[in-house]
């Protein structure tokens, strides 16, 4: 058994890496099976020596994030933790310094996972890249931080966002409104993301000039998208016939991310996912990237990962 002081240079410290009620040393000492002991008013971890050694490693990690102002939750600690047990908990160096954008009131946005960093990368990198994954995985959130800088960096002159206008056990007859009043509540994540990254006043402006372009999938028939920066959201509930449509209005000049969440197909019963069958056959073409995030990348609330995680045990 070995017994290791938990050191902090300052009570704020401590009190991050503990969280609040304690809730990110609980989540620590549940998953390396340690125990929190005070000697003269000083904490220290005892257990097992392997066990120590990794739950130690784990806070140290903390106290990196914190030392650069990142915000730590239980959901960082439980995801630091199964690093740590796999011997995997260097990969997350690159995560500490690296900005993916800044929002409208100076908050910077980061990666908080492995998986979140290879997907940025991916975007930065394809013409064409394909985010699949579970709720709570930020990929339309990131793809959307991504789309923001490369228009404010004049590599686009517009982003187009879109999404298929299809219900999830709701019948969009019966909403009040004309068509686009009817489909704005499935579009909603999408105004959400641009609001936070570009602030309200930028938004509207941007929305009024037709910088920014939000519209139904059905919206995209015909046209040739060129020098834009396209998303096209929820794309598991896409027809082969529909995601093919939309991935050739590829123009000069443009970058398309695709994303969407196999798991929550919504399509009516014998129509196979659009997106399930395109990244099937575009596996093997350069620059068109395919990352699939799991549970382990959501970001939400920590209960989140423990729901996925029930589904995909059941649909095994």
């Amino acid at each position: 058994m070995t017994t290791v002081k938990i050191n902090s240079d300052t009570m704020d410290e401590l009190i991050k890496l503990f969280g609040p009620f304690d809730e990110n040393i609980k989540a620590i000492c549940t998953a390396f099976d340690v125990k929190v002991v005070m000697q003269d008013g000083q904490s220290s971890l005892f257990g097992e020596d392997v066990s120590v050694r990794k739950a130690m490693d784990v806070i140290e990690k903390l106290r990196d994030f914190i030392a650069r102002g990142d915000s730590i939750d239980v959901g960082r600690v439980n995801y630091l933790c199964d690093l740590s047990k796999s011997d995997k908990l260097s990969e997350v160096d690159e995560l500490l310094d690296d900005v993916v954008a800044i929002t409208s009131r100076g908050k910077p946005i980061k990666c908080k996972t492995v998986g979140q960093k290879k997907y940025v990368d991916l975007m930065k990198k394809n013409t064409v890249t394909f985010g699949v994954g579970p709720a709570g995985t930020g990929k339309t959130y990131l793809a959307v931080a991504i789309a923001v800088n490369a228009y404010k960096a004049k590599q686009v002159e517009k982003i187009i966002l879109t999404r298929p206008a299809v219900e999830a056990g709701e019948k969009l007859g019966f909403l009040p409104g004309d068509l686009q009043e009817k489909v704005n509540p499935y579009l909603r994540p999408l105004y959400d993301a641009l609001q936070e990254m570009l602030g309200m006043d930028s938004y509207a402006k941007m929305m009024e000039r037709g910088t920014i372009e939000i519209a139904p999938l059905a919206y995209m028939r015909g046209r040739t998208l060129s020098n834009a920066y396209v998303i096209l959201d929820e794309a598991q509930n896409t027809t082969r016939e529909q995601i093919k449509m939309f991935l050739t209005r590829l123009g000069e000049g443009s970058k398309m991310v695709i994303t969407g969440d196999l798991t929550q197909i919504d399509l009516p019963k014998g129509l196979t996912s659009g997106l399930k069958h395109a990244i099937k056959i575009l596996k093997d073409i350069d620059d068109i990237g395919i990352i699939r995030l799991n549970e382990r990348d959501v970001v939400r609330h920590p209960l989140v990962q423990k729901i996925v995680k029930a589904y995909e045990t059941e649909d095994k």
